[in-house]
């Protein structure tokens, strides 16, 4: 269903000669990316989720008076989606009118307009799909890359595979997965944990860093599930596979757990992807929670928020490792000062007309302006709502 906001271009504050354009129109889609397998990890073995069978996205098009174009997404792996729509709906005629560079107070004053439903969550990441599409038009004007826009310090950025090493994928499979990985190019490997029964885990993780070798880099995600008594075994016993890190071994918001776990193992400890906004990380940061933060930034509102708690990391020596939505992080964790990783899902690749190159272990920024994808025709399919604001020029 499309429907259509007639909203007549106007400015909300006194502008002055460097303003050289405005957003005249912009398109909202909902679309739903189905799975080819449903998927579980330790939330699922734990009863606490169902196996995910979709991904809702919300993109964002935004076009201005002279043509410039800007496309950013933001996403729900569960319920969620059709919230983020709605409120992305409700706030999308407050850009028309407005000049697309100035993309931080856009971004307060969409963040103001639902004040009374929060400044993190589902509100902010409906404003994610705006900020992301506004930095993709900036970057596309300059005409370059993002990551060249914001400063690279690389052109191409370690990368390692997830979506092979699910809860309900069999161990031969797993390794399987990971061959096909490794021959693509990807240079680490990412397995699930946090099975009910942990010796599962272990023979598990053992049977992949036998098959995998020494020196191929190995992490593990338990997805929030161990308690700290868990999660202390776990890490002790999981200290013999050399592993990059272990990722999310307590709740979320568990700073003060995992800061203990921090201290006490070998093996750093990532976390951050479920965290909703920048100052939920802050606490991370605070209470030394984390030697690898994974921060996510259309879950946190945009790349216009990722970029402050980038500072915030490099100022405190931290690990960047960015969650999901490689097509996004690839560009801010090249433009991250101490070498990153990036997560490679190909679950997205059937949204897009164009694909990243992998090789040697390592992802690389493309000579495409702005983040450098468009919508495919499958996408496009795939779309179950859209709404449109303003006039195309």
């Amino acid at each position: 269903m499309v429907t259509t906001t007639n909203t007549t271009a106007h400015a909300a504050h006194a502008t002055g000669e460097a303003t050289l354009d405005r957003i005249a129109w912009l398109r909202l889609s909902s679309i739903t990316l189905p799975l080819a397998t449903p998927i579980s990890d330790a939330k699922v073995f734990t009863g606490r989720q169902k196996p995910m069978t979709e991904v809702a996205f919300l993109f964002a098009e935004i076009v201005t008076e002279q043509g410039h174009e800007g496309i950013g997404f933001s996403y729900s792996k569960r319920a969620g989606g059709p919230g983020q729509f709605a409120h992305a709906r409700e706030i999308a005629g407050d850009l028309i009118g407005e000049d697309p560079s100035d993309i931080g107070r856009l971004w307060t004053k969409l963040v103001w307009a639902g004040a009374s439903v929060g400044r993190s969550g589902l509100a902010t990441q409906a404003i994610a799909a705006f900020d992301i599409a506004l930095w993709d038009l900036k970057a596309k004007r300059a005409g370059l890359p993002l990551a060249k826009l914001l400063g690279a310090h690389r052109d191409s950025v370690r990368c390692y595979n997830t979506s092979g090493g699910f809860l309900h994928t069999p161990t031969q499979q797993v390794l399987d997965n990971a061959d096909a990985s490794l021959s693509r190019g990807i240079g680490g490997i990412k397995i699930k944990v946090g099975h009910p029964d942990g010796a599962h885990d272990l023979a598990r993780l053992a049977a992949v860093r036998e098959h995998i070798g020494d020196d191929v880099p190995l992490m593990v995600d338990a997805n929030q599930q161990w308690d700290r008594p868990t999660a202390q075994r776990m890490g002790r016993a999981m200290e013999q596979f050399n592993l990059v890190w272990i990722e999310e071994p307590l709740d979320a918001y568990d700073a003060q757990g995992h800061a203990a776990l921090a201290a006490s193992l070998d093996t750093p400890v990532a976390t951050g992807e479920m965290l909703a906004s920048v100052a939920e990380h802050v606490e991370l940061i605070r209470h030394n929670a984390a030697d690898i933060i994974q921060p996510d930034a259309p879950r946190i509102g945009g790349i216009t928020p990722f970029l402050k708690l980038a500072h915030l990391a490099e100022h405190h020596q931290l690990q960047l490792a960015p969650h999901f939505a490689m097509e996004i992080h690839l560009h801010l964790a090249a433009a991250y000062p101490t070498e990153p990783w990036v997560e490679h899902f190909d679950w997205l690749e059937p949204l897009f007309n164009e694909h990243l190159e992998i090789r040697n272990g390592r992802m690389y920024v493309s000579s495409r302006p702005g983040l450098g994808f468009t919508l495919s025709d499958q996408a496009r399919a795939w779309t179950t709502a859209e709404h449109e604001v303003g006039s195309r020029p």
